[in-house]
């Protein structure tokens, strides 16, 4: 049996000359080293499709590499003799797939994969404190492991975006937070949040964390209030401090799909001035257009939507009504009406004592 050392030399001499000189075929490849490159090669590939995380039937395997069943199987134990977990499972459902734990190997990402990664990286580093630099440094650290076309796409994306850096007043997430935050969801654990309200007022919170929801540069978490019995939206920056109970619990459904959820937490609930207007055009034409923070969109039969919207005073909600800048039919409460028109009648006051 060969160590497992042999393998992983000669996937790295395949990966070394695959980034050098692009992808290499998957058959018997002279320019480049013969049998062994091919080896190499097809191993490199074997290790790509099975990182993929889905499980693989030997057949389509063998068809996607180009090689006999027979070819397939040796390969699958020369990786489990390089120390990578290939668990196998028979049967028509079964297959191949790759388990955890398994040896470092240079990371193999596709073209479009590492694209992404630059892009992520660069879009989500503004809204997480301190993450400017530690994506910066993950970026240096995948250059030297992506395929040289990869690699330079990747690298040329990454330098050249740039994001708005935030302001002195806007709150950033703690990443360390966030991380204990999904970790929380995923487990099911009770939590005990110390919660800053929109207003200063410092509350405790005990709460069961179902999803964590990214909008913008701000981070929302889903939760069920303990105490009150009911959905809530917490912004993540608001969070001090998150303190696991200990207790586990059941997952419960949510009442609606986390956007609308959303943005019935952020455009209306928090508000003391509310109005709803009937707008023409489906839930999902009309959430084209209208963000999430504007209010939260309701079906009225088949071509109509009620809008609710939320602010806190009535002039800001005719504001609001002025950013729509969509034609409605009708508004509710009834009285709504009257407030708005006064608050447009004393802007309308203001600028006719300007002057000419």
């Amino acid at each position: 049996m060969r160590s497992p050392g042999w393998l992983r030399r000669r996937c790295e001499w395949g990966w070394r000359v695959s980034r050098s000189y692009g992808p290499l075929a998957d058959s018997f490849c002279p320019q480049y080293g013969g049998a062994m490159a091919s080896t190499a090669a097809r191993l490199l590939r074997l290790l790509s499709l099975l990182q993929g995380g889905r499980s693989w039937s030997g057949v389509a395997l063998a068809e996607r590499l180009d090689i006999h069943p027979r070819s397939l199987r040796r390969d699958i134990e020369r990786l489990r003799e390089a120390g990578y977990p290939v668990h196998a499972a028979p049967g028509s459902g079964g297959g191949y797939r790759l388990g955890q734990g398994g040896a470092a190997l240079p990371l193999l990402l596709e073209e479009d994969e590492a694209l992404t990664v630059a892009v992520a990286l660069r879009a989500a580093a503004p809204a997480v404190r301190g993450m400017d630099a530690a994506a910066a440094r993950l970026m240096a650290k995948l250059d030297p492991l992506l395929p040289r076309r990869s690699g330079q796409r990747a690298s040329a994306a990454h330098a050249a975006m740039a994001s708005m850096p935030a302001s002195e007043t806007e709150s950033l997430v703690d990443a360390g937070l966030l991380a204990q935050l999904a970790a929380a969801c995923r487990d099911r654990a009770t939590l005990r949040l110390d919660y800053r309200r929109h207003s200063g007022t410092a509350i405790t919170r005990s709460v069961e964390p179902a999803l964590l929801v990214n909008y913008g540069r701000r981070w929302y978490l889903l939760v069920w209030d303990c105490e009150r019995q009911d959905w809530r939206s917490l912004r993540a920056d608001r969070i001090d401090q998150a303190v696991a109970t200990g207790a586990r619990f059941a997952p419960r459904a949510l009442p609606e799909e986390p956007l609308q959820l959303l943005r019935k937490a952020i455009g209306e609930a928090p508000f003391p001035c509310r109005a709803r207007v009937r707008l023409a055009g489906t839930v999902e034409a009309l959430a084209a257009r209208i963000p999430p923070w504007l209010g939260a969109l309701q079906a009225d039969g088949p071509a109509h939507c009620w809008l609710g919207l939320g602010a806190p005073s009535m002039p800001a909600l005719a504001a609001n009504l002025l950013l729509l800048d969509l034609p409605f039919d009708a508004i509710a409460p009834a009285q709504a009406r009257h407030t708005l028109t006064q608050a447009l009648d004393t802007l309308r006051t203001q600028l006719d004592r300007l002057p000419q």
